[in-house]
């Protein structure tokens, strides 16, 4: 990557600073991919290697959403500050000053892939196409299909998450074991690597952004997301859509049929022996979906 370009730089958002780093050349005639992280409240890191999509001479276009990462941390905001909308409007701010608004696709991961589809069905002119990895139409049916992968844990880890969230206990040791069991089953299957990690660190370091907004685990959400749904507005998505996700994802594949089933112009790709991090699970036939799927759109 040494030799493609790499230009980062901060925008004025809402009178704080949101950082974003463009990867590849804007003039080329391939329509840039704009990447929206997950979390909410994580960062870009994990996701730094779709940079290798510039090697095919399209800009790809990082940047850490309000909060995290490099961006302004506003962990002192109260929990109403953190809203769909809000983000809503920094996307459109940073695709507004760097200049792609008239020509871009949208990729988002997990809660990025919620943000992408609450943009995309607001129909702007200047979307081309949509990826949704990893992600969810609606909270409860992750909540759904958590209890049913719950359900698949040994019955000794199943009996200590039920136990101690019934207690109110979810900080205990053995709580924070039993997750640990169903994240390597379900978020990442393999050792992850030093840029998720870190990643996940500074989402463990500055939790405030996904503990008002989902909640303390990923199992169900008791943030202001909880009853949050597009199921019902899938059908306005008016773009080719990719929706992509792991044979073992805790984005099950109940809650990806929807998507499939409501979106008018979608593929789907289950990526094998992969889960919630599938693009560093097995990056060649992540990498290899989007790019079969950027090339056929373009």
């Amino acid at each position: 990557m040494s030799d493609i370009a790499t230009r980062e730089d901060y925008i004025d958002f809402h009178g704080y600073q949101t950082w974003f780093k463009v990867v590849g050349d804007l003039s080329s005639p391939l329509t840039p991919l704009v990447t929206l992280h997950g979390g909410p409240g994580c960062s870009h890191l994990y996701l730094q290697t779709m940079d290798q999509l510039a090697e095919d001479g399209r800009a790809v276009i990082f940047y850490d959403q309000l909060g995290c990462g490099k961006s302004t941390d506003l962990r002192h905001q109260p929990a109403d500050f953190w809203t769909i909308d809000l983000f809503l409007d920094e996307l459109n701010s940073v695709l507004t000053t760097i200049g792609v608004a008239d020509d871009y696709h949208l990729f988002g991961q997990s809660w990025g892939g919620m943000l992408g589809a609450e943009h995309a069905v607001r129909a702007p002119t200047g979307l081309r196409s949509l990826i949704i990895s990893n992600a969810l139409p609606s909270s409860e049916s992750w909540t759904r299909g958590a209890k049913r992968l719950r359900s698949l844990l040994p019955p000794e880890v199943e009996a200590a998450l039920d136990r101690h969230e019934a207690a109110g206990t979810e900080t205990d040791p053995e709580y924070v074991a039993a997750a640990d069991v169903y994240y390597g089953r379900h978020v990442c299957r393999i050792p992850m690597p030093e840029h998720v990690a870190k990643s996940f660190a500074l989402l463990s370091e500055n939790p405030s952004v996904y503990g008002s907004m989902w909640g303390n685990y990923e199992f169900s959400p008791t943030g202001s997301l909880r009853d949050w749904s597009i199921v019902e507005r899938l059908s306005q998505i008016a773009v080719p859509t990719l929706v992509i996700a792991g044979e073992y994802d805790e984005a099950t594949s109940e809650t990806q049929e929807i998507f499939v089933a409501e979106i008018p112009d979608v593929r789907q790709v289950v990526v094998p022996d992969a889960s919630h991090m599938a693009i560093v699970e097995q990056p060649e036939l992540y990498f290899a979906a989007l790019r079969d799927f950027l090339a056929e759109v373009d």
